[in-house]
This record gives C-alpha cells, structure tokens and sequence, in this order.
C-alpha cells in the first residue's frame, strides 16, 4: 500500500525532530570528550546548523536517485 502524502509529512517532520534531538544529545555528551564546551543554546544553535545541512544533503540525494530512476525508465521504455 503506498504512503500517503500526509504521513509521508508527519514521517519527515519526526525524522528531523528525532535527529535534532540525537544530535544535540549527543554533542553534549561528546564535545567534552574533546576538550569542548558549549551551553545548551550553544548546542542547540550547532545541532540546527546541522540539521539544516542534513536536510539539504538529503533533498539533494533524492533528487539526483530521482533523475537516475526516470533515466533508467526512458532507456528501457525506449
């Protein structure tokens, strides 16, 4: 059964507040380990940067695995 578009959202949108939330946790448990210290807006403003890039690399990865797919479908259609 295909996703719909509605929970194709709610699954994005938990993804990004789950990975948000992975990785302030876990800059807070390793920036010390390094010898780094951060507070917590320090750490949270660092995981948004974060965030936003993974969001980006992801769109991206998408839309090139989506030109390959519908450049495989026109060489086997053609």
């Amino acid at each position: 059964m295909k996703q719909s578009r509605w929970m194709s959202l709610v699954e994005a949108v938990t993804n990004v507040l789950v990975g948000y939330g992975v990785a302030v946790a876990t800059q807070w448990l390793v920036f010390p380990l390094f010898g780094l210290y951060a507070t917590l807006q320090e750490n949270l403003l660092i995981g948004l940067i974060f965030t936003v890039v993974s969001l980006i690399r992801s769109y991206l990865l998408r839309r090139v695995f989506e030109a390959l797919r519908v450049r495989q479908l026109s060489a086997n259609s053609g």
